[in-house]
């Protein structure tokens, strides 16, 4: 039992209470054990319920039904337990204290002995037929929502099909049924490792000095461009005059959210147009005040990683972006390429409640491929991957950086040269020296040694893939040379420094630095421009 609830933990070690309870079905007194049966009638095998809700110590007390009686557990000194996830959690996460068990949801007649409805038409869980299509569009339909409660990639009755490389073929669909398959069929030895190294979050005078160290022009892919990289842009914070900046010497910009919303379960349930507000809206503010004219921010990553299902995609479809970067796979050995959403995912859906997509959508997945960070992958025990770098919290020392980074290279050049993700965010290097020596050692050690890896941009790697090419034909790879070495002088050397203000962000007066003229007001969520219409 304590083996099952670690493995369902999320951010700690479990901590049993010492005195745990067992309450026996029958007593020696020779009672019923009606009220055994009247607290376990109702609740599923394995699920932990409140007896007691409330708030304090009684949200870290549950208990599950047994063949043997009652078990009871209590959640380690700072964590509740979460009625919805089914495990112990940072208290402040916690909103269910006062709910003793999980929502009952009734779940449609998908599947019967003998057909319910005529062709077309599925059944709710009253019995009642309502058209295909109507099933898992986030909207409840059936009078007792049962349409959207079996809604995951294995019940979706509209989801994706599994792959069938007939119909999906480049450059304009990828897919493959692992998500292992060399793009072209390209032998591995000729295909080029990518690494993809990117940022999330504002650009502004805390890392600009970083980003300048890292691309200092100094550092060249085999094709004798500099190394490139992709910067998710949140707003809030963000030195505009620094986004056009790093735009001008060829990186790559997309979006992370205007609000970067930290209710983690706002992105899991936002509707369409939530998303179109955050992620349209961050590309028209950074398109705008970075001063952006070529439609080159084309990339989506959610904040948190949080995957916000079908209605995320759809926006993306609706607003024509090219591809997401907010998935994650688990780790594995080979690791997988990225692949287009028109067809199923070649993984399960990865993390912890999270709502990945079903259905069919012209987007490419620039998958996160765990890293592994054992110190020794050939015989320390199993630990799982980590998406981030800087949440792979095992590496405390530059060398252990170091091995990181070059086992996990070695993972995919050695197997099928999946695009190698490293991802950011400057905080993690800029406050550890020790790392950032590591890091810009390896890069160097990496371009000095190789002649087939490329530091690319997310955008680059999709170009390829579209368009295989070997390494011997990557030097004259025109999408490749698209703004190999810039030089030059800043768009501005003294950009604007606006102190604005919003009705959608009251009480606060935020600076906005921008090589072209100062909006009216600080640009959100319903007034993107931030010229004061809503």
């Amino acid at each position: 039992m304590a083996r099952f609830l670690c493995a369902l933990l999320l951010l700690t070690t479990c901590a049993f209470a010492e005195d745990s309870l067992r309450v026996k079905r029958q007593d020696e007194a020779g009672k019923s054990d009606s009220n055994f049966d009247e607290v376990c009638k109702d609740k599923d095998a394995g699920e932990w319920f409140r007896l007691v809700p409330g708030e304090g110590d009684s949200c870290r007390d549950v208990i599950q039904c047994t063949s043997s009686g009652l078990q009871a557990i209590r959640c380690p000194a700072g964590l509740y337990f979460d009625i919805e996830k089914q495990t112990c959690d940072w208290r402040d996460g916690v909103r269910n204290c006062k709910v003793k068990n999980k929502e009952r949801r009734v779940r449609p007649l998908l599947i019967t002995n003998e057909p319910l409805c005529n062709d077309g038409l599925l059944a709710c869980g009253d019995g009642i037929c309502i058209e295909r299509g109507l099933f898992c569009n986030g909207e409840k339909d059936c009078t007792d929502g049962s349409d959207e409660n079996a809604c995951d990639i294995d019940n979706d009755p509209n989801r994706a099909p599994p792959c069938d490389p007939s119909v999906c073929q480049l450059p304009d669909c990828f897919c493959s049924e692992d998500g292992t398959t060399i793009p072209g069929d390209i032998p591995a030895k000729d295909v080029p490792q990518m690494i993809t190294i990117t940022f999330d979050d504002a650009i502004n005078n805390n890392n600009i000095e970083l980003y300048k160290e890292i691309f200092n022009g100094k550092r060249k892919n085999p094709n004798g461009c500099d190394i490139k990289s992709t910067f998710f842009i949140s707003h809030k914070y963000t030195n505009y005059s620094a986004v056009q900046e790093m735009h001008r010497k060829g990186h790559e910009i997309a979006v992370h959210s205007i609000t970067h919303n930290d209710d983690e379960r706002f992105w899991s349930n936002a509707t369409v147009d939530d998303w179109a507000k955050e992620m349209a809206g961050m590309r028209i503010i950074v398109e705008k005040y970075a001063n952006l004219t070529d439609n080159s921010v084309v990339g989506v990553r959610a904040p948190y990683l949080r995957v916000g299902g079908n209605n995320q995609f759809t926006m993306m479809e609706e607003q024509a972006f090219l591809y997401d970067s907010t998935i994650t796979a688990p780790l594995s050995n080979p690791p997988l390429w990225p692949y287009t959403m028109y067809f199923r995912m070649p993984h399960r859906c990865h993390g912890n409640l999270q709502s990945c997509p079903t259905r069919s959508h012209a987007v490419w997945e620039m998958v996160l491929n765990e890293l592994d960070r054992r110190e020794d992958p050939s015989s320390d025990e199993y630990l799982p991957g980590c998406a981030m770098v800087d949440s792979c919290s095992n590496i405390i020392t530059g060398d252990q950086f170091y091995n990181f980074l070059n086992h996990n290279f070695d993972r995919h050049y050695e197997e099928n040269r999946a695009p190698l993700g490293l991802y950011f965010h400057a905080a993690w290097l800029r406050n550890n020296e020790e790392f950032l020596e590591a890091f810009l050692f390896w890069i160097d050690e990496i371009l000095a040694n190789h002649n087939d890896v490329y530091f690319v941009t997310m955008t680059q790697v999709i170009q390829w893939i579209q368009n295989p090419r070997t390494t011997s034909e990557l030097k004259n790879f025109e999408p490749w040379r698209e703004k190999c070495v810039v030089d030059g002088i800043p768009n501005c050397w003294v950009p604007h420094s606006c102190r604005l203000t919003s009705k959608e962000v009251p009480g606060e007066t935020i600076n906005l630095q921008t090589c072209v003229r100062c909006p009216n007001n600080y640009p959100w969520l319903n007034d993107p421009t931030g010229d004061g219409f809503f």
